[in-house]
């Protein structure tokens, strides 16, 4: 009986089959790069607000903490946003008649509040303290960036799963004194590997198994 197939047709079939093999692989991984891209997680993209606030100007020009503008952030789940009140303790005084604050001097009038576009936003499937990650020496540069480098704000990493379980599974990497928590540009005192277990211990930071638990942030 006569061949059905050309016997060149076994090695198309295997270099299709092969082809076939990378096309997916390339596909799934093409997937995954997007999905940390910024282009999904709009890391690093500028976010246009109602006032031209400057987080470099305040923080590095005027010295400013953090605490003074959020000031739940040791106490609460949430950091708090200021209220219209906070930037009139500076700005009734100091350029008290610039165009670029008529929004804020606005709000002051009226009562309403300034309409911030929102940076930082979890799932509502995730839970986050503010208040145990500072307890437990968690700077803000670690998550925020060096926001007094800063003349807008962005955010400054994918806040997806991978990234937070890249320091929740190795705490002692990240975790610096309570007193730096708020310092920009923090350099350890010495090496973070004898500082961080250290920090660890004293801070009484759980295990990567407890870290890692799904009802850690998913509850």
């Amino acid at each position: 009986m006569s061949q059905t197939f050309h016997p060149s047709a076994n090695g198309i079939a295997r270099i299709m089959l092969f082809g076939l093999i990378v096309l997916v692989g390339a596909s799934g991984y093409l997937i995954y790069q997007t999905g940390k891209s910024p282009y999904v997680t709009r890391a690093f993209e500028a976010r246009q607000q109602p006032i031209q606030f400057s987080h470099e100007r305040h923080v590095a020009g005027n010295g400013l903490d953090c605490r003074y503008c959020h000031s739940a952030a040791e106490s609460a789940a949430v950091a708090g946003i200021p209220p219209t009140k906070t930037c009139m303790n500076c700005h009734s005084q100091i350029y008290s008649g610039s165009a670029y604050l008529e929004p804020v001097r606005s709000s002051w009038r009226t009562g309403q509040s300034i309409q911030w576009v929102r940076v930082h936003n979890l799932p509502d499937f995730v839970y986050f303290n503010h208040s145990i990650h500072i307890r437990k020496g968690v700077g803000c540069e670690t998550c925020h960036g060096r926001l007094d480098r800063m003349p807008g704000i962005w955010q400054a990493s994918t806040l997806q799963m991978e990234w937070c379980l890249g320091c929740h599974r190795a705490p002692e990497k990240y975790v610096r004194p309570r007193e730096a928590v708020f310092t920009m540009g923090y350099e350890p005192p010495e090496p973070q590997s004898e500082l961080g277990p250290r920090l660890v211990k004293e801070y009484k930071i759980d295990g990567p198994r407890r870290l890692t638990s799904c009802s850690t942030c998913h509850r």
